[in-house]
């Protein structure tokens, strides 16, 4: 009996290794091979960080860097923006109309993004005095990146004390005070993790941003693609280990920022 158990103890774990390294194998080398100095990846000369150097005195690449952190900024400023207030809306909602108004937040996250893609590219095109650019390409990443929000903030609305706010304005203050002093200290986790995985999507779009931008500007995630028609140069590989290590720094702000907030409670 222990040995059958011990069996599949050895079992278990090995396919848990073999899992890990089907998914991050890939990833690692990647960032190895970002280090190599020669031009092709299966073969290693030797460690090298000059592609890294190619890289940031590359100014297309500096331009394409700059344009995604524009538009992830403003995306994400204006998502978070929007999706509270919605969330706040939904939560106050009776709870007919509150599971209406989820099930469309939630047919927005399973969509597929070629289907967000292609209809706002058409819904774009019928405005012919909108000519597609920052302005369509800023407004589709908070098309995409709102649904986040608002599943971000509700469940803090939904562990406010609602007795707080009647409290509040019970003793004279206004609903204005009542949602700076009250409200929004208690929801402010929600709204952090929100604004930081409405940043995180922008940055990491590539399908979304390929229908929606104009010609001469290119996010991060085009440039790679239109760098990787031409064979992949180590570049690359540079290029998207500093996108996954600030995409691992995010995620693992959010994660620390989640359970000092569970800590809390």
């Amino acid at each position: 009996m222990v040995k059958n158990s011990s069996t599949k103890k050895i079992l278990s774990n090995l396919y848990l290794i073999i899992i890990f390294l089907f998914l991050y194998l890939p990833i690692i080398v990647l960032i190895v091979y970002s280090f190599n100095k020669s031009k092709y990846g299966g073969l290693w000369t030797g460690f090298t960080l000059q592609w890294y150097e190619q890289l940031f005195k590359d100014k297309s690449i500096i331009s394409s860097l700059y344009n995604t952190f524009l538009v992830a900024i403003m995306a994400s400023i204006v998502s978070t923006v929007i999706g509270t207030l919605a969330s706040i809306g939904i939560h106050s909602m009776r709870p007919k109309n509150k599971n209406i108004m989820l099930n469309m937040s939630y047919i927005s996250m399973i969509n597929p993004d070629i289907v967000i893609g292609v209809s706002l590219l058409s819904l774009f095109s019928l405005f012919h005095f909108l000519k597609l650019g920052y302005l369509t390409l800023i407004l589709a990443h908070i098309t995409l990146c709102v649904p986040y929000v608002v599943f971000a903030v509700l469940p803090k609305l939904q562990q406010l004390n609602p007795n707080l706010a009647e409290a509040a304005q019970d003793l004279g203050a206004t609903p204005i005070q009542t949602f700076f002093k009250i409200i929004l200290p208690e929801i402010k986790p929600g709204i952090i993790s929100g604004i930081i995985m409405s940043f995180t999507l922008s940055l990491d779009d590539f399908i979304v941003s390929f229908f929606t931008t104009g010609s001469g500007i290119s996010t991060l995630s085009i440039k790679v693609y239109s760098m990787t028609k031409r064979g992949v140069s180590p570049k690359i590989n540079a290029l998207t280990s500093l996108m996954l290590l600030v995409i691992v720094t995010l995620m693992v702000v959010i994660q620390i920022r989640s359970n000092k907030s569970e800590e809390k409670l």
